[in-house]
């Protein structure tokens, strides 16, 4: 059987600086909303004449290979780029790059640095990661006190996964007197936002309240969402849980599992014991 060849991908449209400079505002937004492959010539043109948050935009686009190849290397110069013009959400991926090693070597110190200057700019992302970096003692002495007051100012802007946190250090008593009823309050405004650490961390608490029908919905809504590493960890921590609800939750997770997919590769979150 004769096969012909792919035809080589059309080489990416370059944007002139004049081009670039004769977009207004509403062009340049809508430019850059576009679908990947019709945004990366207008936010790599950005980036290259030096626009800050395009090149925050370029980086996550390179990281995650959307609209471009993959390129790692090349994300990681340009969160760099970003980060040392002062964009915060750029100090935050430098950061990331750093903690988890894409495009460079794993560096815990270089990495709570780039957090650091992210959270105190009042980016929630960064705070949060900060926070992470904090309460586990990555690259900073642990302190736990110091990492809720970041959770705090994160969750204060309604970040999700921060206000997931600050609800387990309520559940847990963690620098302050034991409340299950506003971890629940706070679980429950994560899960709504759509953490799905938040989501479980309701149904737990749902659970122990015996409201079992509630308690299963949020743990499908966290399985929906959760990456496999969590699907697997819901297993064993539902394992033994006797509800026909419960149970049939667990089989469905068993069943995502049959078809595993990964979280994304440019988050800007990092794990926790939430």
């Amino acid at each position: 059987m004769f096969f012909r060849p792919r035809p080589a991908p059309a080489p990416r449209r370059s944007i002139s600086f004049g081009e670039l400079s004769a977009a207004g505002p509403d062009a340049l937004a809508a430019a850059f909303s576009a679908p990947p492959e019709e945004a990366a010539p207008w936010v790599e043109a950005a980036a290259k004449y030096g626009m800050a948050r395009a090149q925050t935009l370029w980086g996550q686009m390179l990281l995650d290979g959307h609209g471009v190849p993959q390129d790692r290397d090349a994300a990681f110069f340009w969160f760099g780029s970003a980060a040392r013009a002062g964009e915060p959400e750029g100090m935050n991926m430098l950061g990331r790059c750093h903690e988890l090693g894409w495009g460079t070597a794993i560096d815990f110190g270089e990495a709570v640095a780039w957090f650091r200057r992210s959270a105190e700019a009042g980016f929630d992302w960064g705070q949060y990661n900060f926070a992470n970096m904090l309460l586990r003692g990555d690259g900073v002495a642990k302190d736990r006190a110091a990492a809720l007051g970041w959770y705090r100012a994160a969750a204060a802007q309604g970040h999700a996964k921060s206000l997931n946190m600050v609800a387990r250090y309520m559940e847990e008593g963690w620098e302050m007197p034991g409340d299950p009823e506003g971890a629940v309050a706070l679980y429950r405004l994560s899960a709504e936002r759509g953490d799905f650490r938040g989501q479980f961390n309701l149904g737990t608490l749902l659970t122990m309240l015996g409201r079992i029908e509630e308690a299963a919905r949020w743990f499908r809504e966290s399985a929906r969402l959760a990456n496999e590493p969590f699907r697997r960890s819901m297993l064993t921590r539902l394992a033994e849980r006797p509800e026909p609800e419960i149970r049939a939750v667990v089989a469905e997770v068993k069943a995502m599992l049959a078809e595993p997919t990964g979280p994304a590769a440019g988050a800007r979150g990092a794990q926790t014991p939430g």
